[in-house]
């Protein structure tokens, strides 16, 4: 499946991507929240492992049916629709913590992509904060940051740099390269 009309935002995390999807919410978009972190929050309430820091298989796992449950519940729900990550993103996780490749996450990978131009958010780290969900420090977000590079890139995807402005700054960015602004 390709939808054309989805746009996603990739990046370490605490680069902005979520106050973006906010705004653009806002603005009358679709758009869809990070799945890992209600994965986390799941996991944290029902007392499960599947979590970064206990059980990062599982985690990912968990992740890969989010991601491509919320892909296939959006077709054709709007003319554009944004998202806080994707399916690629997996595959950037994976290689982040070393997880084997599984079959399923390789034909996910193939089978659910989205437009061709996605946008990165390169570490930012004054506005880069902890909480419950994000215990990485900034380092690892670097990290988390080269990989989505590559696991896009290996994937056939053209990478846009979200400058680092206001949120409606980059919001316009997103926009304009888009020809929606």
């Amino acid at each position: 499946m390709y939808q054309d009309n989805f746009i996603v935002f990739t990046g370490g995390p605490g680069s902005g991507k979520t106050t973006v999807i906010n705004e653009l919410k806002k603005r009358g978009y679709l758009s869809s929240e990070e799945v890992g972190r209600r994965v986390i929050h799941t996991q944290v309430e029902q007392g499960g492992d599947a979590l970064p820091w206990a059980n990062k298989k599982s985690f990912r796992d968990l992740m890969l049916k989010a991601e491509v449950d919320s892909y296939q519940q959006n077709q054709c729900e709007v003319e554009w629709g944004f998202f806080d990550r994707g399916v690629v993103d997996i595959l950037g996780y994976s290689n982040l913590e070393s997880i084997c490749l599984s079959d399923q996450l390789l034909n996910a990978v193939s089978s659910f992509q989205y437009h061709q131009k996605a946008f990165i958010f390169p570490p930012w780290e004054s506005i880069y904060t902890n909480d419950s969900e994000r215990k990485q420090d900034f380092i690892v977000a670097v990290k988390t940051y080269k990989e989505m590079i590559s696991a896009y890139i290996q994937c056939g995807y053209e990478l846009l740099e979200v400058p680092c402005g206001t949120v409606n700054e980059r919001v316009d960015f997103i926009l304009a390269n888009l020809k929606l602004g």
